[in-house]
Order: C-alpha cells, then structure tokens, then sequence
C-alpha cells in the first residue's frame, strides 16, 4: 500500500526543475518552505524537486525530512540526500536502518547502495544479517554489491550456505550478483552488471583486465556449490556463474566449462564469458 501511494504520488506533485536550470536561493527558500509545512504532499513535492537537481546544495536541503514523522516524508528523503559528499550522505542515511517502518529501512539500504560509501558496509552487514523483514535484506544485499567493499564478500557468502528455498530466492540471487558486482568493482572499476553481456562475439565483451581477486576464497567455494545444485533458481545460478568469472579463479573453469552447454542459454553465454576471463587472468 505505501509503494502504491509513492508512485501515484509522483505524477502529481514532482515539479518541472532540475539539472539545466539555476538552483537560486528563492527557489531554496521556497523548498525549505515546504518541507517544514505540515502537508505531506507539499513535502514529498519539494523532496522529488530537490532530487531533480542531482546537486549537494539542493540535497543538503533534504535533510531535515530525514526524521520527519511521517514515513513517506523520510523515505523520499533518503533518495534525495544522495547527491551529498559520499561521507555526509552515509552519516545521514545510516541511522535509517534502524527505523520503525519496514519501507524505509529499505529504502535506506537502497540509497547507500547508490552513495557508495564504504562507511556503510558494516551497518549493511548487520542489516542484512538481522532484519525480520525479507525485502529489507535484500536491499542490503544489493547495496553492498553496489558500494563494492571487499570486507562484506563472507557475509554475502554465507547467504548462500543455506539450504535454497523458494522464498529466499531473491535474497539469494542479491547476494551472488553483489559477490560478483564487488569482484567487477575491483577490478574494473566499473559497477554496472550485465548477465549476460551480450551473444556477441568476444572482442565486443568487456573481460577486464584478467586479475584473480584475493579475498573470495570462501565465495568462490560456495558460488561452485550454488552453480551446480538444480535447486538453486535460473536466475541465482546466473548470477553465481557471472560472479565466478569475475573472481577470476581458476577453480572454477570445471564446473564453468561444464555449464557452456546448458539448455539454458542465458547461463550457458554468462559461462563462456566466466571462462574467458579466467583464460585471461592465466595469460597475465
């Protein structure tokens, strides 16, 4: 119900501005304005327009709805501070993650994804580790892959120690994409994640630089066991492929080269691509 009051909400009160037009300081005046209003409306409305300036002038401005009362109120603004210095944004995202509403831990957990800071890991981890709501853990999950902090690679991992079930499928699947995305990171610098990245022929695929990450051991163990249990989801197994490839250790070229002729094609393609990476890393 409250996502379903969020996105309606946006049509109707996000205001034409942003990047290209002139941040001044009436238009501040104004936002401020109506943030400490007591309408809700007239506060998600500034939030959505102080978002649209992609700028830390008009994020800083947002951070008083942080701790406002109402909890749609505080999860717009944990989108709209992200534009801040990565630290100043972390510092006031993180106590989010221990809010009262479900929405906006995981909303939170969303934006420090999209901030980056490494300062955030540790909250993540504990977040991800001890939240009763599943929806909350997974944003952790995703956000830890995105920030790209080596240290939270064992408690990814140990996400997938447990037996699979159905409704953990998510969790799962966040957690092999972000032990991948965190190798990607590393090595490339690059946190976008395409799974595969194409079917086209290899000089078209980025393969990175060919440099077996240290620290994965653990990871790379229980991807290989998450590869070849049929119970695992398509898509948690993709992604466990895709995150072996960018390990980058050798270990994993059996089970790999195994796969290269899976019914499924998506898996079989992210497979070939692990392998060439792997090739790689022994040439170098």
């Amino acid at each position: 119900m409250l996502l379903f009051i969020l996105l309606s909400c946006t049509g109707a009160f996000a205001q034409v501005s942003g990047p290209g037009q002139p941040f001044t300081e009436a238009i501040a005046a104004r936002l401020r304005g109506q943030i400490a209003s007591d309408s809700v409306e007239a506060k998600r409305s500034a939030l959505f327009e102080i978002r649209n300036y992609s700028s830390p002038e008009a994020s800083r401005l947002a951070l008083p709805a942080l701790t406002d009362k109402d909890e749609i109120v505080r999860s717009s603004a944990a989108s709209s501070v992200v534009f801040l210095p990565k630290d100043e944004a972390a510092r006031a995202l993180v106590p989010l993650l221990g809010d009262r509403a479900e929405f906006v831990r995981r909303e939170a957990a969303f934006a420090l994804g999209e901030v980056g800071d490494a300062s955030a890991t540790a909250p993540l981890v504990k977040l991800m580790q001890r939240d009763k709501a599943f929806e909350v853990r997974t944003a952790a999950a995703t956000a830890l892959g995105k920030i790209g902090d080596v240290s939270a690679v064992d408690a990814l991992a140990e996400v997938l120690r447990k037996t699979p079930r159905e409704d953990d499928e998510f969790l799962r699947r966040s957690a092999a994409r972000s032990i991948g995305q965190i190798a990607q990171i590393r090595q490339t610098g690059n946190t976008t994640v395409l799974t595969p990245q194409n079917f086209l022929p290899d000089k078209f695929k980025d393969l990175g630089t060919g440099t077996v990450q240290p620290n994965f051991t653990k990871a790379t163990s229980l991807l290989i066991q998450v590869l070849e249990n049929s119970k695992e989801s398509d898509d948690t197994r993709r992604e466990a492929a895709f995150a072996l490839g960018a390990i980058g250790d050798a270990a994993a070229k059996p089970v790999l080269q195994r796969f290269v002729s899976s019914p499924d094609p998506y898996l079989a393609e992210i497979c070939r691509e692990g392998l060439l990476k792997i090739e790689r890393q022994t040439k170098n």
